[in-house]
């Protein structure tokens, strides 16, 4: 298919889409762990909490990525996906603050996740298919920009309503702060609104007849996709293979920081394990804040690392940007000032932006356009069986290996943050 040279502006509002997409993503990495602690969860628990994340995503973008390389809908391949997905999104958003127990949250998070991953993975091939190779890097790394700017506002938005005049103690029938209920309902206005204007302003391009009559004769349904899956396992091209590896250490290690930066800044910052303690509440906050801030440096850097990945190659840009982040999360426990806790989260935020799309330009470079969805939907897997592993081994660790403090779990985020830099040296690019 000839694909038109996008502008700067038509990449922009492709991607406005992914702002929804990763503002309900940020919630949850902001929220999630004081939300389930609030509800009487225990610390070592919270990796089995956050199990819906990896577990729909393994089940679901596979799937949903097969199947939108089949479909044939008025609406494009992958727009029906984008829809059905952005609202349930959004209904899980305004359920979740009002959640009276700890099962209700984990099983609406479980849900919030499965429309997440129905909603992203066709969004990661939309730009395959909507843009030319050489505008793949602007693409995804413009995607990458607005995570940081998404995630920058869902993190900061309990706070921002804290300087408008709220009451940061003031709290619902559930122990839950009112702010974040509030930050949870903009969450989801978003999540629908922007995925509806990406879609209005960059409609997929039609596919031509004999590509349709194609696609219609191809086996479709649950059987059809499987197969589908493990063809495309048994045929993955090289270089997606060696990303495993960096995906491993890379994806372990920031769960880590997700679930344990709270309680780890409620000890170091404000000397408390209480999760009802204002000095808990106090670290929500300001997670909100450092939260926000490694988010806005993502922001801007994806954009700067536009013209470093086409000149140096994304591999070196992304072993750099790791690097930076596992020096900031070894060094953040040790920081009992609030105004040097800003540093390491400079590091943490050049990994984030390149995180969301350096690894996604090695892949795009090397893959099949026929088999944009179901290889987005497979990458996904080395992004969630790590966090299944994670979820798995690190309460065995953590009383015995990590003496049950949440400050070790940061600092073992930055040796694995370390290990996923040296092996992404190691990928070669050629297409395969």
């Amino acid at each position: 298919m000839n694909k038109p040279h996008l502008s700067v502006t038509q990449i922009v509002n492709m991607n406005v889409g992914f702002l929804g997409i990763q503002f309900s993503f940020g919630l949850q990495q902001a929220n999630m762990s004081p939300i389930y602690q609030m509800l009487g969860a225990e610390g070592k628990d919270l990796p089995y909490l956050w199990l819906a994340g990896p577990i729909t995503g393994l089940l679901v973008q596979p799937f949903i990525g097969a199947m939108s390389d089949r479909t044939t809908h008025r609406l494009g391949r992958r727009t029906p996906y984008f829809l059905i997905g952005a609202l349930i999104c959004s209904l899980g958003l305004l359920l979740m603050p009002f959640s009276p127990a700890l099962w209700f949250a984990a099983g609406l998070l479980w849900i919030l996740d499965a429309a997440n991953n129905v909603t992203m993975e066709p969004y990661r091939a939309y730009v395959t298919d909507r843009l030319r190779e050489e505008q793949h890097a602007s693409g995804f790394l413009t995607q990458a920009s607005f995570t940081g700017l998404a995630q920058t506002l869902a993190y900061l938005t309990p706070s921002l309503l804290v300087f408008l005049g709220m009451n940061k103690d003031a709290l619902g029938a559930n122990g839950i702060p009112v702010v974040t209920t509030l930050a949870f309902v903009v969450g989801a206005l978003l999540s629908f609104t922007t995925v509806w204007w990406s879609i209005r302003k960059v409609p997929e391009l039609p596919l031509p007849p004999e590509e349709i009559a194609r696609l219609r004769a191809l086996p479709h349904g649950f059987g059809a996709a499987l197969a589908e899956i493990w063809a495309a396992l048994r045929d993955m091209p090289p270089t997606m293979r060696r990303l495993w590896w960096m995906a491993l250490f890379q994806w372990y290690g920031m769960m880590c920081y997700w679930i344990y930066i709270v309680p780890t800044l409620a000890a170091t910052m404000f000397g408390t394990d209480d999760a009802h303690s204002p000095g808990f509440r106090d670290a929500a906050l300001l997670n909100g804040q450092v939260g926000g801030f490694y988010n806005a440096v993502a922001f801007v850097a994806a954009f700067a690392m536009v013209p470093f990945t086409k000149r140096l190659g994304a591999k070196w840009v992304h072993a750099f940007a790791l690097a930076c982040a596992a020096a900031g999360m070894w060094a953040l426990p040790g920081i009992h000032d609030k105004t040097w806790i800003f540093l390491p989260m400079v590091g943490i935020g050049l990994a984030w932006g390149s995180i969301m799309g350096n690894p996604y330009v090695l892949l795009a470079g090397s893959i099949p356009p026929a088999r944009a969805g179901v290889y987005m939907g497979i990458f996904n897997m080395f992004i969630v069986i790590p966090m299944l592993i994670q979820a798995v081994t690190l309460p065995l660790i953590y009383d015995g290996l990590l003496a049950g403090r949440p400050e070790n779990v940061i600092r073992l985020a930055g040796v694995l943050l370390a290990l996923a830099a040296l092996c992404v040296l190691r990928v070669k690019t050629e297409p395969s």
